[in-house]
């Protein structure tokens, strides 16, 4: 039996020491290693199992090195595909990370059901084949072209692949993998790290996609070392509220495509539902003639959509006021406080302040700046702004409105939707040529926007 011995490594970038360490010297984390038990190498008896080629590569001169679009597989889901850049790209390591029971299972189990003729194997150290069927039987898709194996063993994994052929990999989870070669028990880092090197030495080798599911830490983050998220080609982090039904799948990594684009799914009795036009689900019908609320024209990535901007105003009760943010970022929506303090003449020192984005979804552009200081002032005057108003611009410390990307889709966004007038940016129409029949009203101040919407 080997001797075991007392390592420890670095959470944040995989770096071994012998003894404790404050500050990684690799990568500068503090308080970043843990102490794992691990044994000495044995011999690469199982080597021949993890081989699929015995090609070597060669180096080339740059000029030589071909650069073609990289062909996609289709999954058949079109929020994955968009998320993805195009779809799934062969000899490709993809991560997609989430809380427990957020679908993370669901995802992938209907993708591989739905991708037809796609020969898939999926690899289960979580759930029995028998669960597994159940979550079949409740999506109620049949696919004869998806095998099933419960295996935690990565050399008997490999053996499975040798046997079986596929066309696509899927590893539910990565933190569930052990190699025997490794005493450390398995979710250790090093057991973590040596897998997902192994199941990428496969993908690059045999030109096999494979699709890693991965647990995340409390803190949100994917759990185990940071080097994981170093090693995969893709880092897709699938989100949400439980107590809401819509599920957000963001790009945090991608080296075939953009890391800005948003997949919106629906979570429903028999799966999860492609969200093709979250503006209709977002915006709420039944708030005609209430305050607080303002229609932002936002865009993920290259997708826009409209949403709702709640906000409440309030004395504050206790004497100090409380600032809230949900789905907004608190820092920003103070930084916008101040504008309207010192820039517009509102007096909100003494009051609590609450601002929500319907949906549970959570928003980074800045784009709905305006909207947010509209709900709050429109909460403040307890003056309802007209629901066929939408509006678009970022607000900077002047009290300016500044210019946004893409205006034109979000007009056409708010036309289709029926919206008979959007607010945006005076130096956004610079080039703009569409024909609408919305009313577009371009504002430089946020003087001329409250003028506007509440004259």
């Amino acid at each position: 039996m080997a001797k075991l011995k007392s390592v420890y490594f670095c959470n944040n970038c995989g770096y071994e020491s012998p003894k404790w360490m404050g500050k990684c010297p690799s990568c500068g984390e503090w308080g970043s290693f843990s102490e794992e038990l691990v044994g000495n190498k044995a011999s690469s008896k199982h080597e021949d199992t993890r081989s699929f080629t015995g090609i070597k590569s060669d180096p080339l001169p740059l000029i030589n090195v071909r650069a073609d679009e990289e062909p996609r597989i289709d999954l058949h889901d079109a929020e994955l595909n968009r998320v993805l850049g195009g779809g799934l790209v062969p000899a490709s390591l993809v991560l997609i990370g989430g809380e427990p029971g957020i679908g993370k299972s669901t995802l992938v189990l209907q993708t591989i059901l739905k991708s037809g003729n796609i020969k898939t194997l999926y690899v289960s150290g979580e759930e029995s084949a028998r669960q597994l069927k159940l979550r079949a039987d409740r999506i109620g898709i049949e696919n004869d072209h998806c095998l099933i194996v419960c295996e935690t063993n990565l050399d008997e994994i490999f053996k499975h692949i040798k046997n079986t052929l596929p066309q696509l990999v899927i590893v539910d989870s990565i933190q569930t993998l052990f190699m025997d070669s490794l005493e450390s028990s398995p979710g250790s880092i090093s057991q973590i790290r040596e897998c997902s090197s192994a199941i990428l030495k496969f993908a690059k080798q045999s030109g096999i996609p494979v699709i890693l599911i991965g647990h995340i830490t409390k803190e949100g983050s994917i759990a185990g070392p940071k080097v994981l998220e170093h090693i995969v080609d893709v880092v897709l982090q699938f989100e949400g509220d439980q107590h809401y039904m819509y599920r957000i799948l963001r790009s945090i990594k991608n080296r075939f495509g953009s890391t800005a684009e948003l997949g919106i799914y629906e979570m429903c009795q028999s799966g999860l539902r492609e969200v093709n036009n979250p503006s209709e689900l977002l915006l709420a019908q039944n708030h005609d003639g209430l305050s607080g609320v303002a229609i932002a024209a936002a865009i993920e990535g290259i997708r826009p959509f409209l949403i709702e901007t709640q906000s409440l105003v309030s004395t504050a009760a206790y004497g100090t006021p409380q600032r809230s943010s949900t789905g907004f970022d608190i820092r920003r929506m103070n930084m916008l406080l101040a504008v309207l303090e010192k820039r517009a003449g509102f007096k909100l020192a003494q009051k609590d302040v609450f601002l929500n984005i319907a949906g549970g979804l959570r928003i980074n552009d800045p784009a709905i700046d305006l909207s947010v200081i509209s709900a709050v002032l429109s909460s403040n005057l307890d003056i309802a702004i007209d629901r066929e108003t939408c509006l678009a611009g970022e607000v900077g410390l002047s009290g300016e409105i500044r210019p946004v990307n893409r205006v034109e889709q979000r007009i056409l966004e708010a036309e289709k939707l029926g919206f008979s007038r959007i607010l945006i940016p005076a130096n956004n129409l610079k080039g703009f040529t569409s024909k609408v029949k919305i009313k577009i009203e371009t504002v430089k101040k946020v003087e001329e926007a409250f003028r506007l919407l509440f004259s």
